[in-house]
């Protein structure tokens, strides 16, 4: 029986490869990545939770560029992004469903609108009654009911963004980046790249409805393009990555009041580095640090965060193993971070240091065409 305590990217209708059984007390690593609907998008690995080595168990195929999914809390049901610009005849993306047997494989269900073009990233509220989606090319975000059977029904509720941010270029328009959840689902903050803000909304877990919160937003740094965002275990403080400037911007959180306030910018380089830019954010499980990832520099930079007041400071830089490290993950147990490199077509892992939690190369690698997302089932 497979339990999941933190998921995936999968997106694919059928099955190639040895479907092994997942063993117990192993973890289960799914990688999505960009392809059309013919290869392998996903691929399904074992990893050794002693060693950190990585076993092919399987795979999945027939969807295009599978991007970013989120598993149901209790681990039957998967939903996963369809990242297009066209689904049912219309200029939207689309959100897909799955059920997971007990190896944690999925069996397409069916699949909605995403009410948006370019559907980028998915979560799941912890009652796992909705599915969350922001959409990166018309900058809108949704929430989708899950029915009792798991599959998805109609948007309960959208909104669209509006307005512009500080670099024309790249800000022209609202670009929603990332939709999450706040540890109680009281509220979803959404990260919108192309406004500079971290958008607030109140949560209604029984409607499915999304309402601008007082105050509406978090504003950062003019010309940050924030991207991925993540709470602190506490649920006290949050994170952010600028894109555009290649900075972690740390914010307090009042739970109560849905209210968070920016309190430090960091580089996330050791210098300049022309050309880079950020993608994932991720606190690691016991709260003590702070991971981004660097394309261009191609590493990730680790934060130590204090106890006391959430401020991060500075530990050090890990090389990925390749280029271009689109995502990460952080397995469940802290032990391990797992680097997806989209450039150089490889899945590095990583041990990490509880101490210092500083990653170093566990020496054991995958080849996987374009990965764009790393996420874990661990087995029972």
């Amino acid at each position: 029986m497979v339990r999941l305590l933190t998921a995936v990217a999968i997106l694919g209708t059928s099955l190639t490869g040895a479907a092994a059984e997942p063993q117990a007390g192993s973890c289960l690593v799914y990688t999505g990545s960009y392809s059309d609907a013919k290869a392998e998008g996903i691929q399904v690995f074992r990893l050794d939770l002693k060693t950190g080595a990585l076993t092919k168990v399987g795979g999945a195929s027939g969807v295009a560029n599978p991007s970013f999914v989120a598993l149901h809390p209790g681990g039957k049901f998967l939903y996963a992004v369809g990242e297009t610009s066209e689904f049912a005849g219309k200029k939207v993306g689309a959100v897909a469903a799955f059920s997971l047997d007990d190896k944690g494989v999925p069996t397409f269900m069916n699949a909605q609108s995403s009410e948006g073009q370019g559907p980028c990233h998915i979560t799941v509220d912890r009652l796992g009654k909705h599915a969350l989606v922001a959409n990166y090319g018309s900058g809108s975000v949704a929430c989708l009911p899950i029915e009792e059977d798991g599959k998805l029904a109609a948007s309960s509720s959208s909104v669209q963004h509006k307005g512009s941010g500080a670099n024309k270029s790249r800000q022209a328009g609202p670009h929603a980046h990332s939709i999450n959840p706040d540890p109680m689902g009281r509220y979803v903050v959404a990260a919108d790249l192309g406004l500079d803000k971290i958008l607030v909304y109140r949560f209604d877990s029984i409607k499915g409805t999304l309402l601008a919160n007082e105050p509406p937003a978090a504003d950062v740094p003019a010309g940050s393009g924030p991207r991925h965002f993540a709470f602190h275990p506490s649920s006290r403080w949050a994170y952010a990555c600028g894109e555009m400037t290649s900075t972690v911007i740390a914010f307090t959180y009042n739970p109560e009041r849905g209210v968070l306030e920016q309190m430090q910018v960091l580089s996330t380089l050791p210098g300049e580095v022309k050309g880079n830019s950020t993608a994932e954010t991720q606190v690691s499980p016991d709260g003590k640090f702070v991971y981004v990832s660097n394309r261009g520099h191609d590493s990730v930079a680790v934060f130590a965060v204090d106890e006391a007041t959430g401020k991060l400071k500075a530990v050090g830089h890990c090389p990925t193993g390749g280029k271009t490290p689109r995502n990460f993950g952080i397995d469940p147990s802290g032990a391990f971070l797992i680097a997806a490199n989209q450039g150089s077509n490889n899945v590095v892992v990583f041990k990490i240091d509880p101490k210092t939690g500083m990653p170093s190369p566990a020496g054991h690698e995958v080849q996987v065409p374009k990965p764009v997302c790393v996420k874990f089932l661990v087995v029972k």
